[in-house]
């Protein structure tokens, strides 16, 4: 049933300030829209509204929560302790937004009866909140007072007794003023060269001055650096807060700091200033805190509003005392010129003096033979005494070219012999006349003898030699050589038994030279070399020469080489070596002559050199098949996915049994190569699943069907997968991790994430959303449909296309459809023509074959209820559904 009702109107009403409702105005709104809900109650409204329970029920539908709030507020008002709260919560907030003169203004009264009141109740809290304060200020101001004293004090006593200090007096005196005060006033030179207000809370540089002719670095980076010193020393310290440096001096620069409020003054000062200064420059910090406390409190880099500020800063910089150009005392200099030249020559000459006596002192001192005992001037004459050997230089003729007069010195000199190594060669060259042939020099402190000699100049300078010992330098006679024939004799034939001993197979028990006879006896090797052999050209008489030699069997390596050489007969494929004192057998040989060298190796062992034959390989038949077997059965065990439970050779056949994967290499094909007859192996293998990442990834990779934008890879034993994947496959991986888990292999899929396929939903949509319609019992689709088709085989592709590029592959199921009409299984078939003809068509217009599914659904997935109106219509269709692998 429709009714045509007004449309509604507002009531226009003047716009107000005034935030009360307008009941007449909610009224007349409220009639208006009761008349346009039921328009059989218009002929009841003729001005205002009779009673009705609807609108009650309207008006709480629209203002029910304004009316709740209203009567909370007027319950508030009514309240006075919940008003105080609710004031007390948002007074802060009022109290920082407000303007500050208006605020100061309002709570300037209030404030001073509180304070008043305050003080006249409890005098001691104002007390204890001032002390902090005026305590620091106090202690400041007596130490720049004592400061000052001592300032005073220390000038006072340095020009008390100078020409400066009767001017002083004169003028003090003149004046009235006290003589520290004109002291300080003329003899503290100082200059104000930079002043820096720097902000006390973030250290930003509000200003800076600098005076005339005065050099600085970045004055941003100053500031900077004098606020990092103050908080280091504040925190390295743990300084109170208010506190700071007053003073840093560096040479001839002071740095004063003053600190206020909100700002901090610093004055670099060159020279010595007065304490008087800290009044001045903390004048000037007080004026700049009065005239802008305000702008100094919310400065934040912004100098704009303290234009001024320069200007008083310019006053401090202007501070300066300068040297007074006074007249020079030439009356002074001249007196103290006279009292001054002649003593300075006399100083100069008896100054010279005595460094040409101690240049020649220290020229003694520096000569070899000559001790200064003791040395000294007196009377302007000069005297030495000590000790001096005579092969020493004269001290007398010393004084040459020194400009001592040989007049004024008096020398006493004690003879004696130096130890010096160069006055002992003197003295035993001049009394053991070396030969020509012996040379004799100095050598690290040492008299060394080189050459040769008779035995009596030997024995004179083995005489000589133990006389020193007592203290002097050592004389070294140990290559002077004997060149009488007995001796020559001695040096040749023990430099021939020297050679024997160095034989292998050759030990010497006894030697000794009797009446110009040589004897020796020992032990010889056959093997070894001919000690007679070795007499030619050592110089030795062989018929001199007495030996006598006891064969013996030398265990040295090479000796025991020959030996077993000759013993063994080792054939042409084995070869003897030594090796680190081992004698090692290499090669191939029948198992007899390995026999046979085992017994040999077992019979040196009991104290000759070993005798290795590990490396000898035997080379018989069945030998060869166990080295061949066991070859075959090392490769298989290093294979992954095969278990090597037990193999035996027995009765030239070769047994193994196992486990093998059916992914692992075939054991059979693993033969090849191996020179094992196959005919003699007999294997038994169990089939099992190993878990060797390498097999589990294949397992997976064939179960899974992963798409391309997935990649499985091994890492550290884990088996990693990474990429995108739709959620349906995600699921399938997760399922499958959790089943590999039981077994101990870790599948990882923490950085698999889901593929986004927002640009194919879009497309999905339009393609599951097309049907293709039938006529009733028609198995192709009218010619109406053929754009359908078109437009379906297009979608189709694309779809196709960009699902490969995404990494997934995209499958199409064809479910056809009947209405009820006729038997089912009729209908089953028709449903399942359908499906097949529009494969067809789909193929007929470019669509891979591979990616279309068929089914006939009948009549149990009706798309609108077969007794409406299109329902038969609608029913005959063939429906598309995109799935994604």
């Amino acid at each position: 049933m429709t009714s045509t009702v007004d449309p509604i109107t507002l009531p226009q009403r003047t716009a107000s300030n005034d935030t009360e409702i307008d009941r007449e105005a909610l009224a007349r709104l409220l009639i208006e829209i009761a008349r346009n809900v039921d328009p059989d109650y218009r002929a009841r409204f003729d001005g205002v509204p009779t009673a009705d329970p609807r609108m009650e029920t309207l008006r709480q539908l629209l203002v029910s929560r304004e009316i709740s709030e209203l009567s909370r507020v007027t319950h508030l008002l009514d309240e006075p302790e919940q008003l105080a709260a609710a004031v007390g919560d948002v007074l802060s907030s009022a109290a920082a937004r407000a303007p500050h003169a208006q605020l100061g203004e309002a709570l300037a009264p209030a404030v001073e009866r509180a304070v008043q009141r305050s003080i006249q109740k409890s005098p001691r809290t104002l007390t204890d909140i001032l002390y902090p304060v005026f305590l620091p200020a106090i202690r400041k101001s007596i130490g720049e007072k004592i400061d000052q004293t001592f300032q005073s004090l220390n000038e006072t006593l340095r020009h008390i007794f100078t020409w400066h200090g009767l001017k002083w007096r004169f003028e003090s005196w003149r004046t009235g003023a006290s003589f520290s005060e004109v002291v300080l006033k003329h003899s503290l030179i100082y200059r104000v060269e930079h002043v820096f207000l720097i902000n006390r809370n973030s250290g930003l540089l509000i200003a800076h001055v600098t005076a005339d002719n005065a050099t600085s670095e970045d004055p941003q980076l100053i500031s900077s650096m004098l606020s990092a010193i103050q908080d280091f020393v504040k925190d390295s310290f743990n300084e109170k807060e208010q506190s700071g440096l007053d003073t840093i001096r560096f040479g001839d620069l002071r740095l004063w700091s003053e600190v206020g409020p909100f700002a901090t003054l610093v004055s670099v000062i060159r020279g010595n200033p007065p304490e008087e200064l800290h009044e001045i420059v903390r004048d000037v910090l007080l004026r700049i805190h009065d005239e802008c406390s305000q702008a100094l409190e919310q400065f934040d880099g912004d100098s704009s509003q303290l234009a001024g500020i320069e200007a008083q800063l310019q006053t401090c910089v202007e501070l300066k005392q300068e040297e007074s150009n006074q007249g020079f005392p030439w009356l002074v200099v001249a007196a103290a010129l006279l009292i001054l030249i002649p003593a300075g020559g006399w100083f100069f000459l008896s100054w010279q003096s005595g460094q040409r006596w101690q240049a020649y002192v220290s020229r003694l001192e520096t000569q070899p033979g000559i001790i200064v005992a003791e040395q000294k001037i007196r009377g302007g004459q000069f005297y030495i005494a000590g000790l001096r050997d005579p092969l020493g230089a004269d001290p007398q003729s010393l004084l040459s070219g020194t400009q001592v007069d040989p007049a004024r010195v008096h020398s006493q000199w004690q003879l004696y012999q130096s130890l010096e190594p160069e006055f002992v060669l003197k003295r035993l060259t001049a009394s053991l006349y070396p030969p020509v042939t012996v040379r004799l020099s100095i050598v690290n402190d040492r008299i060394v003898a080189e050459g040769e000699a008779p035995d009596t100049w030997i024995d004179r300078a083995r005489a000589a030699a133990r006389q020193l010992s007592a203290g002097g330098p050592e004389f070294d006679i140990s290559k002077v050589r004997d060149v009488s024939p007995e001796a020559r004799a001695a040096e040749h034939w023990q430099a021939y038994v020297s050679r024997l001993g160095t034989q292998p197979g050759i030990i010497v028990a006894e030697q000794k030279i009797r009446d110009g006879q040589f004897y020796i006896a020992g032990l010889r090797d056959p093997l070894g070399a001919d000690p007679q052999s070795l007499l030619s050209g050592t110089q030795v008489d062989p018929a001199r020469v007495h030996s006598q030699w006891q064969l013996y069997q030398s265990l040295e390596p090479e000796f025991v080489l020959k030996r077993l050489t000759a013993s063994l007969y080792p054939p042409d494929t084995v070869r003897l070596s030594i090796v680190n004192d081992r004698i090692v057998a290499e090669g191939e040989a029948p198992d007899t002559w390995i026999d046979r060298a085992r017994a040999a190796a077992r019979q040196l062992s009991a104290g000759g050199p070993e005798f290795d034959i590990s490396k000898v390989r035997d080379v018989s038949p069945e030998a060869r098949a166990a080295e061949h077997w066991q070859y075959y059965v090392s490769r298989l065990e290093a294979q992954p996915g095969i278990i090597v439970a037990q193999q035996t050779a027995r009765g030239g056949h070769f047994y193994i049994s196992g486990l093998r994967d059916p992914l692992a290499a075939d054991p059979q094909a693993l033969l090849s190569g191996t020179e094992v007859d196959p005919d003699r192996v007999h294997s038994q293998w169990q089939f099992y699943q190993s878990l060797d990442p390498k097999f589990v990834v294949k397992r997976l990779t064939a179960s899974l069907t992963p798409p391309k934008s997935v990649q499985l890879s091994i890492i550290q034993g884990r088996i990693v997968v990474v990429g995108e994947a739709p959620a349906t496959w995600i699921n399938r991986a997760q399922a499958a991790a959790e089943q590999l888990s039981a077994d101990g292999v870790v599948l990882d899929v923490s950085q698999l994430h889901e593929l986004d396929l927002a640009e194919l939903n879009h497309l999905r949509e339009a393609i599951q959303t097309t049907d293709i319609f039938f006529s009733s019992g028609k198995v192709v689709p009218g010619p109406e449909q053929i754009p359908v088709l078109d437009r379906l085989a297009g979608q189709i592709k694309e779809f196709a296309q960009d699902a490969r590029k995404s990494g997934v592959t995209a499958r199409f199921m064809l479910t056809g459809h009947s209405d009820a009409t006729g038997r089912e299984t009729a209908n089953a078939s028709i449903s399942a023509a359908r499906a097949e003809t529009v494969r067809a068509l789909l193929n007929k217009r470019g669509v891979a074959p591979e990616l279309l599914l068929v089914r006939g659904a009948g009549t149990f997935e009706p798309a609108v209820p077969e007794n409406s109106q299109t329902g038969s219509s609608t029913n005959r269709r063939v429906s598309v559904t995109v799935n994604l692998d």
